[in-house]
């Protein structure tokens, strides 16, 4: 018999990853509807992450993206999500892995998830120690590039 003991942990992130998922999925095929909106916070360093050299050079480890108003051609496959948003003035194309995402929220319903990376990937703090350093990542698809953090957003 196998001592390993059962990863109740693991298959609650893939649930999770799933929900996300499925969110997307949905904005794909039917846009956003009234006042809903997602924050995404994924590692720029995981596996599989593509973002434009820039980008990544004033994000190195986290960013933060918002699905609201501008975003074009949002794609999602079993893996990864694509997207493209604004940034300073210049639309980029984003690849972004679901294991690679450590947050998701949709504030509009005061609905939030907080998810670690997934174990396969070495190396990789958990959104837990992110949030515990005070990190705050840019705000894309907005025009002034400000950095914000995502507890502004948070309903109290």
């Amino acid at each position: 018999m196998d001592e390993e003991p059962i990863r109740y942990d693991r298959w609650i992130e893939e649930a999770l990853r799933g929900v996300i998922r499925r969110a997307l999925d949905h904005v794909a095929d039917n846009g956003l509807p009234g006042e809903h909106h997602y924050y995404i916070t994924f590692r720029t360093d995981a596996e599989g992450v593509e973002v434009a050299p820039r980008l990544l050079e004033q994000h190195p480890d986290e960013m933060t993206i918002v699905l609201q108003h501008q975003f074009w051609d949002l794609v999602i496959d079993d893996e990864a999500f694509e997207v493209t948003l604004k940034f300073l003035g210049r639309r980029e194309r984003l690849r972004v892995p679901l294991a690679g995402i450590t947050a998701f929220a949709d504030p509009s319903v005061n609905f939030g998830l907080q998810l670690k990376m997934v174990p396969s990937q070495p190396g990789h703090a958990d959104a837990e120690d992110a949030e515990a350093e005070g990190e705050q990542a840019e705000v894309g698809g907005g025009e002034t590039g400000e950095v914000i953090a995502l507890d502004t957003f948070r309903k109290k």
